[in-house]
């Protein structure tokens, strides 16, 4: 990179080469703020794949930095997206590095796992290093050799780097509760009547890097009633018999796929302000009752959107379906929650992500 703007050449404009080199930094850190900002609660949702995607990111751009001596000319673009990649992957190794390592701190030793963390990454950079210096000292009488030899180690050791940091979050069994990471507990409670270790449910959960894990029919979601979905008169009607006492409601919802664009039916969870933990644990159970209901009865439910001038049996029979799961949920709760603290899941909070935390209010007329 110091050969593409021009140092150690006589022509090269000392100012000039400084004034880039300023430039890409400051461009880099100002993508870190913004990546930051924007994906604060990713890093806590999307712990693995958010970290394996900016893994990714960082060794593309090395291969951009690469490139730099070859297209001079466009050294500063090329440079700032390159640092642009490596800051926003800083950032999140940096803010999903105390997760990870938290992870592997059984006996609430943190810093001492964090410190062999630090060993181990002074390591390998100094071991880089040391190869980097061989390989330049064998091929100094070589200058084509010495300008081709990143090109030829950079894919090597990509794959390397990726495969092992790929094989290394495998490994990480985070005792967090997200609510994807709930819901695989609840299924597992309600199909099978226990509740899964953290390995289990990381064995299950992997990275999903291309983000291609089918959910299955009736999907659950946490969140509001969104006006590009289709609502149902039947939501509208659940919402209506919503009073103050309840903290959630639940309700069905039509959308639409954003590759296929096919129409889809599924459970929404509406949260209302000041609902607690147990509350949003509960719902979830509750509408993973639902859903087990609904995919026992596909035929006779998969219609009840379009009930028509049946919708007030229909009402009846679905207030009369979220009952009957409310009571199990409730009947429950206190052995579920019993097992997830045996088994060491973190059950005083769970995380989750921007649009899951918006919550719904009752406003007086």
């Amino acid at each position: 990179m110091f050969r593409a703007i021009g140092i150690g050449y006589s022509r090269s404009l000392p100012a000039a080469a400084a004034l880039n080199w300023l430039l890409k930094e400051g461009l880099g850190r100002l993508s870190r703020c913004i990546y930051t900002a924007s994906l604060a609660s990713a890093f806590d949702t999307n712990l693995k794949r958010v970290r394996f995607s900016t893994s990714v990111l960082f060794s593309l751009s090395l291969g951009v930095e690469l490139l730099t001596p070859a297209f001079p000319q466009y050294f500063l673009v090329l440079a700032s997206l390159a640092n642009m990649a490596k800051q926003i992957s800083l950032a999140c190794y940096l803010a999903t590095g105390s997760a990870v390592h938290r992870s592997f701190a059984i006996a609430d030793n943190l810093g001492e796992v964090s410190a062999k963390a630090q060993i181990q990454t002074v390591c390998f950079d100094n071991l880089g290093l040391l190869l980097a210096a061989l390989l330049n000292v064998l091929f100094k009488n070589s200058q084509r050799l010495q300008t081709a030899l990143p090109f030829f180690v950079y894919p090597i050791f990509s794959v390397i780097d990726l495969f092992a940091i790929y094989q290394g979050l495998k490994h990480v069994h985070l005792q967090t509760l997200t609510k994807d990471r709930l819901e695989m507990i609840l299924n597992t409670w309600i199909e099978l009547g226990y509740v899964p270790a953290p390995a289990e449910v990381s064995k299950e959960e992997g990275i999903d890097f291309l983000r291609s894990k089918d959910k299955g029919l009736w999907p659950i979601r946490i969140g509001y009633l969104d006006p590009k979905n289709q609502i149902p008169e039947l939501s509208i009607m659940t919402m209506r018999s919503t009073s103050g006492e309840d903290y959630y409601f639940i309700s069905m919802e039509i959308f639409y796929t954003r590759i296929r664009r096919s129409r889809r039916q599924g459970i929404l969870i509406c949260v209302r302000e000041g609902a607690s933990t147990t509350d949003i644990v509960m719902g979830l159970l509750q509408a993973c009752y639902i859903r087990k209901s609904l995919l026992m009865n596909k035929y006779r439910w998969e219609n009840l959107f379009d009930a028509g001038d049946e919708l007030e049996s229909a009402l009846k029979e679905w207030s009369k379906l979220i009952e009957e799961c409310k009571c199990r949920a409730q009947g429950d709760m206190c052995l579920l929650n019993k097992q997830m603290l045996t088994l060491g899941w973190a059950t005083k909070n769970i995380l989750l992500s921007s649009q899951e935390q918006i919550r719904y209010s009752f406003v007086d007329d």
